[in-house]
This record gives C-alpha cells, sequence and structure tokens, in this order.
C-alpha cells in the first residue's frame, strides 16, 4: 500500500470518528431533550407583594406553607446584610432605605405579609443563625439553627408567644483553640441536646418531631413534640452513628459513605410513613421507615462537589404525593423525582437573580393547590413562588420557567 493510500485511510478513518462522536453527541442530546409528561410550573414574578418599612430579606433559609395555605418564610435579616444594604439601620442612618425585615414572615396566599416576628427574647435562646421553619398542625412554629453555639431547638405560636425550647445552646463547645477561639465537637449520641439543626418536621399523627440533626452531628433525630425527650436516633443506612468515620473521597466513582456527611439538611416525612433524607455533601436522598429502618437511597447530580446538590424536598400534593421536589443550590435547579423510584424526570431554573433563576435555592415548600415555593440564601435573599399549571410535556431540563405570555 503506497505511502498516499495510507494517509487517504488514516483521514478517512479520523473523519469516521468525528462522524461518529458527533452522531452520539447528537443522540445523547436528543435523550437529553426528550419530551416527558411532569408538572410544569411557572414563576410568579409578582409574589410576593413589596413589604413595609422599607424592609428586605437577608439570607431566606427556611419555607413552609400551614394548613392554611400561609406561606412562612425565616431569614437572617441584619445579619446577613451589607452596610450598603441596611443604611436605614445604621447609625446616623445613611439614607431612607434599607432595614432587615423581621426574621420569621407570614403571607397570605396572595403575597400580603401578615404577621412579622422573631429574635432574641425572654426566656429563650434565639439560634446565632436560625435555619428552617416548621408550622405543626397544632399552629406551632419550630426553628433551628446552624449557628457555632446552636445545638436547640425552639417552638412558638404563630404570633411569635415562646412555647418551648428542646436543648441547650452551647452543649457541643469544646476547648478553645490555641488562638483562645472556642471549638464545637460533634456528639451524635447525645440525648439531650442536639448539633446545628437544619430542619424539623413533625409528624400530625405520633407527635413526635423529626430533626435533621445536622451541620455539627451526623444523624436523624426524633423527639417527642411535647416534651422534647429523645425516642430514638440513627446515621446513615439506619446505622449508629459514628463520628469518628473516615470518609471515602467524594466523586460520582467514589464507593457511598457509610454515614451521614455534614449537614444532614433534611428530613422529611411523606404521607405513607417513609422518612426523606438530605444527605447534601454526599449527593443522595436516603428514605427510611419512621423507626429508622434504611428502605432505599438514590444519588443526585452525583458528581457535584462544594456544597453538594440535595438540599430540601418536597412532595407533591395529589394524594400519593407522586412527586419529589428537590432544592439542589449547587447546581441552582429544582429537580423533579418520582418518588416510588426517585429518579429525576426534570428539572427547572438557572443560575442568575432574574425571576425564575436561583442562587443558593436553599429551602423548597408546596401549598394545596400544587404550587412551588423557594427560599435563597447567600447573596440570593429572596423567596419565590413557581405556580402549577397542571401536566404537561417538558423537556427534560427546562431552563427558567417563565410564564408564557412573557414569552
Amino acid at each position: 500500500m503506497t505511502r498516499q493510500r495510507k494517509g487517504v485511510l488514516a483521514v478517512g478513518l479520523v473523519v469516521s470518528i468525528a462522524a461518529l462522536a458527533a452522531a452520539q453527541a447528537a443522540l445523547q442530546a436528543a435523550i437529553e431533550d426528550q419530551q416527558v409528561m411532569a408538572p410544569v410550573f411557572e414563576v410568579d414574578p409578582f409574589w410576593p407583594k413589596p413589604l413595609p418599612n422599607h424592609w428586605i430579606l437577608g439570607s431566606a433559609i427556611g419555607v413552609w406553607v400551614d394548613d392554611q395555605d400561609h406561606v412562612w418564610v425565616v431569614h437572617r435579616s441584619s445579619a446577613t446584610l451589607a452596610n450598603t444594604e441596611r443604611g436605614l439601620e445604621l447609625d446616623p442612618p445613611t439614607g431612607e432605605c434599607c432595614a432587615g425585615a423581621p426574621p420569621v414572615l407570614e403571607f397570605d396566599p396572595e403575597g400580603n405579609l401578615v404577621r412579622a416576628w422573631g429574635g432574641p427574647g425572654e426566656g429563650y435562646d434565639w439560634p446565632e443563625s436560625n435555619h428552617g421553619i416548621f408550622v405543626d398542625r397544632e399552629g406551632y412554629v419550630w426553628i433551628g439553627g446552624n449557628g457555632p453555639g446552636d445545638s436547640h431547638v425552639l417552638k412558638f405560636t404563630k404570633d411569635g408567644k415562646f412555647v418551648a425550647q428542646f436543648g441547650r445552646p452551647g452543649a457541643r463547645q469544646g476547648p478553645p483553640d490555641a488562638q483562645g477561639r472556642p471549638t464545637y465537637r460533634p456528639n451524635s449520641h447525645d440525648r439531650e441536646s442536639f448539633g446545628r439543626v437544619a430542619k424539623i418536621f413533625v409528624d400530625p399523627e405520633g407527635r413526635e418531631a423529626y430533626l435533621a440533626d445536622g451541620y455539627l452531628n451526623r444523624r436523624v433525630a426524633v423527639i417527642d413534640a411535647n416534651s422534647g425527650a429523645m425516642n430514638r436516633y440513627w446515621g446513615a443506612y439506619g446505622n449508629p452513628p459514628d463520628d469518628n468515620y473516615v470518609y471515602p473521597p467524594r466523586g460520582p466513582d467514589a464507593p457511598p459513605s457509610q454515614q451521614f456527611r455534614s449537614p444532614v439538611h433534611c428530613a422529611d416525612l411523606s404521607n405513607d410513613g417513609l422518612l426523606y433524607v438530605c444527605d447534601r455533601q454526599s449527593n443522595r436522598i436516603q428514605v427510611f421507615t419512621k423507626e429508622g429502618k434504611f428502605v432505599k437511597e438514590a444519588f443526585i447530580a452525583p458528581a457535584s462537589l462544594g456544597e453538594g446538590s440535595t438540599w430540601d424536598v418536597a412532595f407533591s400534593r395529589d394524594p400519593e404525593q407522586r412527586y419529589l421536589f428537590l432544592a439542589d443550590g449547587r447546581n441552582q435547579k429544582v429537580r423533579i423525582l418520582l418518588r416510588e423510584t426517585l429518579q429525576e424526570i426534570t428539572n427547572f431554573g438557572d443560575g442568575g437573580r432574574q425571576p425564575g433563576q436561583f442562587f443558593g435555592v436553599h429551602s423548597i415548600a408546596t401549598d394545596s393547590k400544587g404550587n412551588i415555593y423557594t427560599t435563597e440564601t447567600y447573596e440570593g435573599k429572596r423567596v419565590q413562588k413557581f405556580v402549577y399549571k397542571g401536566m404537561g410535556r417538558v423537556s427534560r431540563t427546562q431552563g427558567v420557567p417563565w410564564p408564557r405570555s412573557g414569552r
């Protein structure tokens, strides 16, 4: 065979390989863009209505919808506002705007502010860094915290009257470091206090509170919702938690961690008695019975590093709760999963600050009509509403769910 002939064959082989690669890429793109039946949502850019008193949100760290479809938000108020944002609070004020709103806000379904309260008060220890909010069937508002000394949870009435504090702050504090600064240590076997609780879910039937415990501890803790007594707790796969566990590397090819990483970020109970736990930095959801028996797990966007992909979950409002909505604050999306299989069927959102985009989408909740509410931490500092438009055919990756009339 001549050198020229070999060269022609080599060029042809390269072209064939390139064509095959292009065909495979096109096939993969077609698969990813395949239309699927799923719940359809559109962002409501006018919800909620403007706050009074030149108030603005700090990092919005929790959302819940109560039985009256009122939306409850907890945020970190002035603690996460720069001086350029809170000029009205400075001494002297630098301008007419703005000031941090009180930490707990209640909105009616139309987006009107109904109540605002929270912060330090008599008889309880407000968290150094509040985190997560839940309103139970009896109308009590529960709040956790992930600040350095936050090893307790709080319980209030809807109008902000203090009811109970479970656990004591500072329980995890250890000896000072070489610079004299306090240190904090996990104790995932503590039956009295906690370790930076991320979220709380109260079972209306058993009157038990499920705690995602948390940023320092690595467990699910279940307490009596009235007395605060510890009923049980467990770690990943339902095993006893181990604070000395040596974790494998992160990544899609690494072996699954046998313990929860930090933080254990959600623990939400479905109508059929299954508990869905967000093991955030492991990029996974683990499912348990109420008693802590492991049922199954799924890994979501397993290549995600940083904060991880599984931040919070909420259930669709059909009787079977067919869909599980997942807030992914690392990849700036809301992912829609089939609850039975934990298979992702579609997602919406993208990074950015326009309506329908996200910057640190942190918490998620649904109302009785199937609408979704999200909050954003870091510099996102807002709450958004996504209106349920029924079932429809959508792409697997939808992008920003802007109202169709505005497209």
